[in-house]
């Protein structure tokens, strides 16, 4: 039987008082609380920061391919226009471009009554369903329902004897984060280059390639 004693009580109360001014505990109860709202800040700036990563990438697909299409000398085939599409998968291969994105290539070059502009030829590569704002294969040949790309403040239009290069990606984010606020954000960006050095702007097919190996736009292409 535990008998209360003065001494007792004294070091009752020695032990009270030296556990109420003890403050060893409050630096890990500030970062249990505050662990939350740091973990949450944390992952945000990284979604976004991947998500500029993205849009940075897209870009670079979008000016590659339009700029390798546009330098290719004298003539153009098919296989010219696969070797381009292979090397621009390559920059979103960190992205999974291929399953999530589309690369739309056409050749834009004045139409034969003069008034307006035409898609010569059009080639896409991609898994995602994305047509071109500006129309398919053949838009504006006889007609003047094209009359340039790109944005009303900026267009684009092709002069006499030359053709452009006109490329439009389209990419659905891949987010980090599962059920992030950035999740299925969509991506699109347009390019163009003058074509160089290039006076035959028709599309060959000296491979005698199939409408899929061909990269028409009515077939899945990853």
């Amino acid at each position: 039987m535990l008998i209360a004693t003065p001494r007792l009580f004294a070091r009752v109360r020695r032990r009270a008082t030296a556990l109420r001014r003890c403050t060893s505990g409050i630096a890990l109860t500030e970062f249990a609380m505050s662990l939350p709202v740091l973990l949450t800040l944390g992952l945000f700036g990284l979604e976004t920061a991947n998500f500029a990563m993205a849009h940075l990438r897209i870009s670079n697909i979008a000016m590659i391919t339009a700029d390798n299409a546009a330098r290719v000398r004298d003539a153009i085939d098919e296989a010219d226009v696969i070797d381009i599409f292979t090397g621009s998968k390559l920059t979103g291969e960190g992205i999974d471009f291929p399953d999530n994105g589309r690369i739309v290539l056409s050749s834009v070059e004045p139409n034969a009554a003069g008034n307006g502009q035409w898609i010569r030829w059009q080639r896409c590569d991609g898994a995602r369903v994305f047509n071109s704002a500006y129309g398919g294969e053949g838009t504006g040949q006889n007609d003047s329902s094209l009359q340039y790309v790109g944005p009303a403040s900026s267009p684009i239009s092709a002069s006499a004897g030359t053709a452009v290069m006109v490329v439009e990606v389209s990419y659905v984010y891949q987010p980090i984060i599962p059920n992030s606020f950035l999740s299925g954000r969509e991506i699109r960006y347009v390019s163009a280059f003058n074509v160089r050095q290039r006076t035959n702007q028709t599309l060959s097919n000296n491979g005698n390639l199939s409408s899929a190996e061909r990269r028409t736009c009515n077939f899945y292409q990853a």
